[in-house]
């Protein structure tokens, strides 16, 4: 792993390569699920440019030596209002709403190249990306495919399944909703892990 850093990022950095991180998106996910990945990737492209425009957005990506991105994740806090939140907010009982979503990080993507998976660069990307974060949960969607690599990470990391067989409007793809509890900075989030032991980095 020697050949790959761990690496925070701003908003603005993630701005400026927005093109990359969506490349890493596309040959990691959309070439694989959707029928269109081109036009998906298009899509995905106006979503992110609103996302990287947030301040509180959190990235973390890995970087090769010649700052080649080879996997990338981030988050936003979650909001009253958002698509995301309001959607799975009205599918969940309104305990569990309140339990799981009221003061929430969204880890909006988290995403490895196809020849750098199975190296935890996954594992150590969604680590850093969780440390330290002030909120008390996380949450996610993944495909409903239960004993797939990217499920297994996210059990492994202490993620439980909120929603399963979970369609969002306008689709007809299952997905399961994954929550964690988080123990806010004195826990194992805030444990420094990176691909090569050093500091992660935001420039």
């Amino acid at each position: 792993m020697t050949d790959v850093r761990i690496v925070r990022w701003s908003p603005a950095r993630m701005r400026a390569r927005i093109d990359d991180v969506i490349a890493v998106y596309k040959a990691a996910f959309l070439d694989e699920h959707e029928d269109d990945p081109v036009r998906a990737a298009r899509d995905r492209l106006t979503h992110a440019r609103r996302h990287f425009d947030r301040h509180d957005l959190r990235a973390v990506v890995a970087v090769t030596p010649d700052d080649r991105i080879v996997g990338m994740t981030y988050g936003l806090p979650g909001k009253v209002g958002q698509w995301w939140h309001d959607v799975v907010a009205a599918a969940l009982a309104p305990d569990d709403a309140a339990r799981w979503l009221a003061d929430c990080m969204e880890v909006v993507e988290l995403h490895v190249l196809p020849g750098y998976q199975g190296r935890r660069i996954g594992r150590d990307l969604l680590q850093e990306l969780l440390r330290d974060v002030p909120h008390r949960t996380a949450a996610l969607s993944a495909l409903e495919l239960p004993g797939s690599r990217a499920r297994r990470l996210y059990a492994s990391e202490g993620f439980v399944p909120l929603l399963s067989h979970f369609k969002f409007p306008g689709s007809s793809t299952e997905y399961a909703v994954l929550g964690k509890e988080l123990t806010g900075p004195a826990g194992p989030t805030a444990r420094r892990h990176t691909a090569t032991g050093q500091p992660a980095q935001v420039p």
